[in-house]
């Protein structure tokens, strides 16, 4: 199951494309409003998890347990994009102050973004921050004339990408995959994880055209062109660099943020989280 249905995660889709060629059943849902990851892993209902290490940073501080265990990395970069109306080669992220921007209201993608503005030394309290919905309604307000700028994964189809979050910020632990620690000692999840460790590898360097026909059955409603715009768009970004494994530095760099931010209440130690 993914947390949200994007070719940000390409390494996970290219998996599922790999298995289901390779002969094994492989179901995919995306979370839907109401449902948590981490009762769905306990409970049995879902083997894998598209999320990221800060989900269990809240649920450790309310006393959620057991939580998931994270084991595998995604991405390495925040990958949403500030979109505008024009493009805007020499933006700058002062530019945002007194404007007003659609902003991705997901605890993960807000802290990322308020993080990326205070350190490009813009204030955050002089932009006006709209909650226009899912990334859907964002979408569709952003081009029905609402706001100056939207906070957007790609692809994009509306409007022109003035500047990456990703690529404003230092690499940090973004998404990554997690499941029940007891799954991780069957089979289903050592078959997973050495075809995940082959799509990974693949997504990284292969023409961004293949890709996109390799996951195009996952996005029926976006042209093939955009997919492949989006899928080049976050291998130059450098989204799906490094191994498998979640590395210190990087999730270090993401309490960093939550705790600039003020979105946690104290750091949590690497080995409650990830294994």
């Amino acid at each position: 199951m993914a947390s949200r249905h994007s070719a940000f995660y390409s390494p996970l889709l290219s998996c599922l494309h790999i298995l289901r060629g390779e002969g094994h059943e492989a179901i995919y849902s995306v979370l839907q409003p109401g449902q948590r990851s981490y009762a769905l892993l306990r409970d049995g209902e879902v083997d894998i998890m598209q999320s990221a290490v800060s989900s269990n940073w809240n649920a450790l501080e309310r006393g959620v347990e057991p939580l998931p265990v994270h084991f595998a990395q995604i991405n390495q970069r925040d990958g949403f994009f500030l979109v505008g109306r024009l493009p805007d080669p020499a933006f700058s992220w002062q530019n945002l102050e007194g404007r007003t921007l659609l902003a991705d209201h997901g605890t993960q993608p807000l802290a990322m973004l308020k993080y990326a503005v205070l350190h490009n030394g813009a204030a955050w309290e002089k932009i006006k921050i709209v909650d226009a919905g899912t990334p859907e309604a964002m979408a569709a307000a952003f081009q029905g004339g609402k706001g100056d700028f939207v906070h957007l994964q790609a692809p994009v189809t509306a409007g022109e990408i003035v500047v990456s979050v990703g690529a404003s910020m230092p690499p940090v632990a973004f998404s990554s995959l997690c499941c029940a620690r007891g799954f991780q000692k069957t089979e289903a999840y050592r078959l997973f994880l050495d075809a995940y460790a082959r799509a990974r590898e693949w997504v990284r360097a292969a023409p961004p055209e293949e890709v996109a026909a390799a996951e195009a059955s996952f996005f029926p409603l976006i042209a093939p062109e955009f997919l492949t715009a989006a899928i080049r768009l976050y291998q130059a970004l450098g989204c799906w660099e490094g191994g498998l494994e979640i590395p210190r530095d990087l999730y270090e760099q993401a309490l960093n943020v939550f705790q600039a931010t003020g979105t946690i209440a104290w750091r949590h130690r690497y080995d409650e989280v990830v294994g």
